[in-house]
């Protein structure tokens, strides 16, 4: 089980198990705001529910240095494996201004692409193909961003937490 980890202002932190969100509760570094009944925590002397969200008691400071480099794995998570171009499942990364064209390694140039789209593309803009973006491409998010596993299934307990 995993369990959603807020800060002491309640943003979304981090995603831990939910053995080790407990040994935080337990610890007194944290409480408990959702928990799952149906899947107990058992110890040698206890039995605890399942934590599903936890919030941790004392501000925990993110740096803002929290600047992802660029990578491909990046950019398919952040156009979350869909084509730029015809939103089909997409796992190669395409330059919006090409390279042989000057265009460079950065979020605001590179896109998902599918390999169809991709190789009729070759080193053309959109605009030369008559292609449009289905959305403009930039740096991701801060926040969601950093929580790995969001992506896709997120518990309902969770949802209330995530919204922002």
């Amino acid at each position: 089980m995993r369990t959603l980890v807020l800060n002491a202002g309640y943003e979304p932190i981090s995603i831990v198990s939910d053995r080790r969100a407990l040994v935080l509760v337990l610890g007194g570094k944290a409480s408990v705001l959702e928990a799952d009944e149906s899947v107990p925590l058992r110890s040698m002397t206890e039995v605890h529910a399942s934590p599903q969200v936890i919030l941790l008691r004392q501000y925990v400071r993110i740096p803002m240095a929290r600047h992802q480099p660029v990578s491909r794995k990046g950019v398919l998570r952040r156009d979350s494996h869909r084509c730029a171009y015809c939103d089909a499942f997409a796992n190669t990364i395409d330059h919006v201004q090409p390279r042989s064209r000057g265009g460079r390694d950065s979020w605001e140039n590179l896109v998902a692409c599918c390999l169809r789209c991709n190789n009729v593309k070759g080193d053309r803009t959109p605009e030369e193909m008559g292609w449009k973006l289905r959305h403009r491409p930039g740096v991701p998010m801060p926040q969601r961003w950093h929580l790995r596993g969001t992506e896709t299934a997120v518990a309902a307990e969770w949802a209330q937490y995530l919204a922002a």
